[in-house]
C-alpha cells in the first residue's frame, strides 16, 4: 500500500507543472461560471416562452457551430498561435455574457436575443476547443499527459456540480442579471492564465488552403496506426454509452414509478462514479497496454448499460449508474490520452478537432436514434441493445488490437 503523501502526489502530479496549474485554475473558474449561466438561461428561456421547444432550440443552436466549424478550428489551431486563438474565443464568450446581462437588466431581453447569443458562444467554442486540446499537451511532459487529461476531466465534473448549485443560489438571491454577470467575470480567470503561461510550441506558417490542410489532417488519421480506431471508438462510446442519462426520466417514471428525488439520486451516483473514474486514471502510472485497458473498460460500460436497462431493483440500478459513470470517464480519459500521444504537435489541432467532433456527435445522434426506437421496442429493450452493441464493437477491436497499434507519434511534422 502506498503511503498517503506519495499516493496524493501521484494523483495530482500534473499540478507540478506551473503552466498546467494556471490553466486548470482558470478553466475551472470559467467552467463554473458557464454552468451558473446555463442554470439561469434555461429558466429565462422557459419563462419567456412557456414552451419546452425553445429549450431544445437553445441547446441546438449552441452546439450547431461546434459541429459546423470545429474542423476549421482545428486547421487554424495548427496555423495560428493557439494562445491567441483561445484568447479570442474567451473574449467572444465574455462579451456575449455581459451583453445578455445588459439586455436583461434593461428589460429589453427577447428570446431571439438569447438564441442568437447562444449561437455566437458556440462559434467561439468551435475555435477555442481545438486550440485548447492542442495547447494542453504542451503544458506538461509526455509522462504527465494522462494525468493532466484526467485532472481536466475532474475540473469539468467539479464545475458541473458546483456551477448549478451556485447558479441556483445566485438566481434566487441576486437575480438572473448577476448570473450572467458572474459568468462574464469568470472569463477573466482563464484570460489571465493565458497571459501568464509560456507557450512552447508555435505552429509553422502555412500557405496551403484551409481545405488542403483539412484533407491532410484526415489523411493523417487514416494512415496513422490506431487513430481511426480511436475516432470510431470515441463516437461509439457516446452513441451507445451515454444513453442512460438521456433517458433516465423514462426509467424513473415508467420502470420505478418514482419522482424527481430518484432521478436526482441516480444522477448523483453517475456523477460520483465519473469523479472516481477520473481519479483512478489520475492515480495510474504511465503504463503499457492503455489501448487494451480502454477497450476492457468499454466492455464494462456496455454491460453496465444493459444491466441498468434490465434492472428493476433501485439499489442495483444505483450501483450500475455508478459503474457506468466511472467507466465512461475512465475510458474517455484513456482514449483521449492515447489520441494525444499518437498525433504530432504539427497535426494536433486538426486531429483533435476530428476526435472531439466524433465524441460530441455521438450524444445527439444516439439520443435521436434511441428516441425513435424506444416507442417501438420499449425503453428496456432499446437500452439493452445499445449496451450490447457497445460490447460487440469493443470486443471486435479488442480481438484486433495489439498494444503496438497505439504507438506514440514522432514529433516531426
Amino acid at each position: 500500500m502506498p503511503r498517503s503523501p506519495e499516493f496524493l502526489a501521484r494523483i495530482f502530479r500534473a499540478f507540478r507543472y506551473r503552466d498546467f496549474r494556471l490553466m486548470w485554475m482558470g478553466a475551472c473558474v470559467s467552467t463554473i461560471g458557464t454552468f451558473v449561466q446555463q442554470f439561469a438561461q434555461s429558466w429565462l428561456v422557459y419563462d419567456l416562452t412557456k414552451d419546452a421547444f425553445y429549450l431544445g432550440l437553445d441547446l441546438f443552436l449552441g452546439q450547431l457551430p461546434i459541429i459546423l466549424f470545429s474542423l476549421f478550428g482545428g486547421v487554424f489551431a495548427d496555423r495560428l498561435d493557439r494562445r491567441k486563438m483561445l484568447l479570442a474565443s474567451q473574449y467572444i464568450q465574455m462579451v456575449c455574457a455581459f451583453l445578455l446581462a445588459l439586455l436583461f437588466a434593461t428589460h429589453i431581453i427577447k428570446v431571439w436575443h438569447i438564441l442568437a447569443l447562444s449561437f455566437f458562444v458556440g462559434v467561439g467554442q468551435s475555435f477555442g476547443g481545438p486550440a485548447y486540446s492542442a495547447l494542453l499537451p504542451t503544458l506538461v511532459d509526455p509522462e504527465g499527459l494522462s494525468n493532466a487529461i484526467a485532472m481536466n476531466s475532474i475540473q469539468f465534473n467539479l464545475a458541473r456540480i458546483v456551477g448549478p448549485t451556485l447558479g441556483g443560489l445566485a438566481y434566487a438571491t441576486l437575480g438572473a442579471t448577476w448570473c450572467f454577470t458572474l459568468n462574464g467575470i469568470s472569463y477573466l480567470a482563464v484570460i489571465a492564465s493565458l497571459f501568464m503561461i509560456q507557450v512552447k510550441f508555435v505552429p509553422v506558417k502555412s500557405t496551403e488552403s484551409v481545405l488542403t490542410s483539412m484533407k491532410e489532417g484526415l489523411r493523417f488519421i487514416r494512415h496513422r496506426d490506431g487513430m481511426s480506431a480511436l475516432v470510431i471508438l470515441a463516437f461509439c462510446t457516446t452513441l451507445f454509452g451515454s444513453s442512460i442519462n438521456s433517458f433516465l426520466p423514462v426509467f424513473v417514471r415508467n420502470i420505478f414509478n418514482k419522482g424527481p428525488e430518484t432521478y436526482t439520486l441516480l444522477l448523483v451516483c453517475s456523477g460520483a462514479g465519473s469523479v472516481l473514474g477520473a481519479l483512478a486514471v489520475a492515480a495510474s502510472e504511465k503504463m503499457k497496454g492503455q489501448g487494451r485497458l480502454s477497450l476492457l473498460i468499454l466492455v464494462s460500460l456496455g454491460l453496465a448499460t444493459s444491466g441498468f436497462a434490465l434492472s428493476r431493483w433501485l439499489p442495483l440500478s444505483c450501483a450500475l449508474m455508478f459503474l457506468g459513470g466511472a467507466a465512461i470517464m475512465a475510458s474517455a480519459s484513456f482514449m483521449l490520452s492515447l489520441a494525444q500521444r499518437i498525433t504530432t504537435d504539427a497535426m494536433r489541432g486538426r486531429v483533435m478537432s476530428v476526435y472531439s467532433l466524433a465524441f460530441r456527435a455521438g450524444i445527439p445522434l444516439g439520443g435521436l436514434v434511441l428516441g425513435k426506437l424506444i416507442p417501438i421496442f420499449g425503453v428496456s429493450k432499446a437500452l439493452t441493445g445499445a449496451g450490447l452493441a457497445l460490447v460487440a464493437i469493443s470486443l471486435y477491436f479488442l480481438i484486433l488490437n495489439q498494444d503496438s497499434t497505439f504507438r506514440p507519434a514522432s514529433q516531426e511534422p
